[in-house]
């Protein structure tokens, strides 16, 4: 199969195409022909050589494809040879077959292309473990989201926005943060030139917001906690600001709040596996309503996987930026 290779770690022009062979399957393994594949961080990440892949996964760049089934044991499982599917995998997606373990892989949402498809995993899965599961966003509670333009940030908005919560983000410019209002957002914040924390306390009366979806770190993390409602959780899924930060742990203590923070892609099977049925039972019918719609920025073909990862580094772009494979 043809498959893009990170050289060495360098640049985004060290990803060149090569041939490999096509992957072994391991139990509990579905083989994808890959028609599409999505660009994330992680990935630009890994090229770098600052994201290794976990033990045993593959070293090619890649967390999400989608494509039809051509291999694998159905036994027991609701897929058939043929059928068309997005999964999220450890790595691999730039490739013209992928494995994927079957409790990863979903349904292509009724109406969707596969390009489309292929645009979900990676952004739903994390967007759910960290604003759903870990900090448990309930009826009723606010969200800010940091990078709302980004992929996360177009998942993170819509679908909070869809299950009925009123929601801020910031973005780069102007521009961007209309885009954010236009997915949902009730306030776009442009963090260039407005004071993201100031804003939302005057959007809450005061009060501030029940959950932050932070992808930036560092020097935010003092200011997310001046605009943080009592009870407060502030998830952390990328520290793209740095890796340190100096808090008020007394505001920790007296107001009741909560910093964490994961990383899904070392995460179990099984892990995932109950995050992808949470998303086929509440995420999937929004998508298939027209609620929640892919955004896809720009594709490219899989030979041009260094100029999809140029877009991405320029930080350019509002949404997803796509691989073509078939």
């Amino acid at each position: 199969m043809r498959a893009v290779v990170i050289t060495e770690p360098g640049p985004a022009d060290v990803l060149q195409i090569a041939e490999r062979a096509a992957p072994q399957l391991k139990a509990g393994e579905l083989l994808i022909k890959v028609h599409a594949a999505g660009i994330n961080r992680p990935d630009v990440l890994q090229r770098l050589g600052k994201y290794a892949p976990p033990a045993g996964a593959s070293d090619l760049p890649g967390l999400e494809v989608a494509g039809e089934i051509v291999d694998g044991d159905l036994a027991g499982t609701p897929f058939k040879l043929g059928d068309l599917v997005c999964a999220l995998v450890q790595g691999g997606g730039y490739a013209e077959y992928c494995a994927a373990p079957v409790g990863q892989c979903l349904p292509l949402p009724k109406g969707l292309t596969a390009l489309e498809g292929a645009s979900l995993p990676e952004n739903f899965f994390t967007v759910w473990s960290n604003v759903f599961d870990r900090c448990a966003l309930a009826d009723g509670e606010t969200l800010l989201v940091q990078g709302g333009t980004s992929g996360i940030g177009v998942a993170a908005i819509q679908l909070a926005a869809a299950l009925g919560h009123r929601v801020f983000a910031t973005a780069g410019s102007d521009d961007k943060a209309r885009a954010c209002e236009a997915l949902g957002a009730e306030r776009g914040i442009n963090y260039r030139t407005e004071d993201f924390a100031a804003v939302v306390k005057q959007l809450t009366g005061g009060r501030g917001v029940d959950v932050i979806l932070d992808m930036v770190g560092g020097d935010y993390l003092p200011r997310e906690i001046d605009c943080l409602a009592d009870d407060g959780r502030i998830g952390v899924i990328a520290v793209q600001g740095g890796i340190k930060a100096t808090l008020d742990v007394g505001q920790l203590l007296r107001r009741r709040l909560t910093v964490t923070g994961s990383t899904l892609r070392p995460r179990s099977v099984a892990f995932k596996a109950a995050i992808a049925a949470h998303l086929q039972a509440t995420v999937w019918p929004l998508i298939e309503a027209g609620k929640i719609k892919p955004v896809i920025y720009k594709t490219f073909p899989l030979d041009q996987a260094n100029q999809a990862h140029a877009l991405m580094e320029s930080s350019t772009h509002v949404g997803k930026i796509m691989l073509q494979v078939a």
